[in-house]
């Protein structure tokens, strides 16, 4: 199970305590997760936290997620979108696995979201495409990446179009496990990461923060 990267288990139980306690449905989806082999895909309860805080300063109404993993952030992000906006939220959930899309997809039945999510299966580079050629151009107000890494500068590109002035971009496992910071490490991922950071960092048409939340979030806003 993913925890903030430098946090020992005592401050780890300090911050997720701190916070607001989950709904039966997040709790339910984190417990569950845990037990699989891959569980290191699931992102921190803190995290989720702060995604939902995230979505509400936005003022979400219309949200975009690359890689849905079990639901997680989604049902977070969700949460917060449908308190705002009711029915009229959307959140667009983009996978390519079917198998993980039906596991989220009954948590956020559980959750009370499923009217609000549109779970998207296949390639998110179409899918994005298929959004702007849709309308929604400018109209997005919050995306949430944790997908394949080598992916990211293309849904960086597809963001840059489809967020609206203020909307903002949140990239996540920016630190995969302090990879990142070894120069030893020269995997496609790894570069993948160190490369979208220096564009998002060079890029003058948003405001950016690295932060290490999680794994570590970049955190994109556009102007």
């Amino acid at each position: 199970m993913s925890r903030s990267i430098g946090l020992d288990e005592t401050l780890t139980a300090y911050v997720r305590g701190a916070n607001r306690e989950e709904i039966p449905a997040l709790k339910r989806c984190r417990e569950e997760t845990a037990k699989r082999d891959d569980a290191r895909m699931q992102i921190s309860p803190e995290q989720g936290a702060f995604m939902d805080l995230i979505a509400r300063m936005t003022g979400a109404k219309t949200a975009v997620e690359i890689g849905v993993y079990t639901g997680y952030s989604a049902l977070a992000t969700a949460r917060a979108m449908k308190d705002m906006h009711g029915e009229n939220a959307r959140l667009f959930a983009c996978d390519v696995s079917a198998d993980l899309i039906g596991i989220a997809e009954t948590y956020w039945a559980d959750g009370d979201v499923a009217d609000v999510i549109q779970p998207v299966i296949g390639d998110a580079r179409r899918t994005l495409a298929g959004l702007v050629e849709d309308g929604l151009a400018e109209q997005v107000d919050f995306m949430f990446v944790d997908a394949d890494k080598t992916g990211y500068p293309d849904y960086y590109a597809a963001a840059l179009t489809l967020l609206r002035p203020g909307g903002v971009i949140l990239f996540d496992n920016v630190l995969w496990s302090g990879s990142v910071a070894n120069p030893e490490k020269t995997d496609d991922d790894t570069e993948a990461l160190r490369a979208i950071t220096a564009k998002v960092r060079r890029d003058d048409r948003v405001h950016m923060a690295f932060t290490a939340i999680g794994d570590g979030l970049l955190m994109a806003m556009k102007k």
